[in-house]
């Protein structure tokens, strides 16, 4: 019996309008480890440049309470980078930085906020929604990736995630406080 041979045609852009279906690039994951590793790179590259944009945040703030959370969290950031390359070392790879297109904007939003405001009490509540923006997209990274650890019962990246993650959050319980106790009222 003879088999006929079939060759795929490629995926067009109208049956992705179609099917609603993303095609995956070439060096798409396979594989939850793939995924971790992954992103991984991409938090690496996020707090790495909240180490530089942190300094802009605490320059900018006029709040004493305020310039003292970011500078704490500005120190626990760099902790936050030396645990991810321990990550990175205990998966046996180097570590690299892959862009965050997330934090970007929201960095870039932050920025936006602190230009559009006058010093003061508004933009002290414009950069603290800001900062608040940027916690909870690590929350949720944070979260995720320690998810992912305990899957790929990966011990060390688990108990660096977690104790990162437990940071994030103090931090905006943190930056609540401050703008439910003073500042929202101030910037009124």
């Amino acid at each position: 019996m003879e088999t006929k041979k079939t060759t795929r045609k490629p995926v067009s852009k109208t049956a992705v309008k179609k099917t609603g279906k993303t095609p995956a690039k070439k060096n798409a994951a396979k594989q939850l480890k793939d995924l971790f590793e992954d992103s991984l790179k991409d938090i690496y590259w996020a707090e790495k440049a909240l180490v530089k944009a942190l300094p802009k945040m605490h320059k900018n703030a006029t709040d004493k309470k305020l310039k003292m959370a970011i500078e704490q969290h500005l120190n626990e950031t760099e902790i936050h980078v030396k645990r991810l390359e321990e990550c990175f070392a205990a998966l046996g790879k180097k570590a690299q930085a892959k862009k965050c297109d997330a934090m970007q904007g929201l960095l870039d939003e932050g920025k936006s906020i602190m230009e559009e405001t006058e010093a003061g009490a508004v933009r002290d509540a414009g950069i603290i929604a800001a900062a608040q923006k940027v916690e909870h997209y690590e929350i949720a990274t944070y979260g995720s990736l320690a998810a992912y650890a305990k899957v790929l019962k990966e011990k060390v990246c688990l108990k660096n995630l977690l104790a990162t993650l437990n940071e994030e959050k103090k931090c905006d319980e943190l930056l609540t406080k401050i703008a439910d106790t003073a500042i929202n009222s101030k910037a009124k």
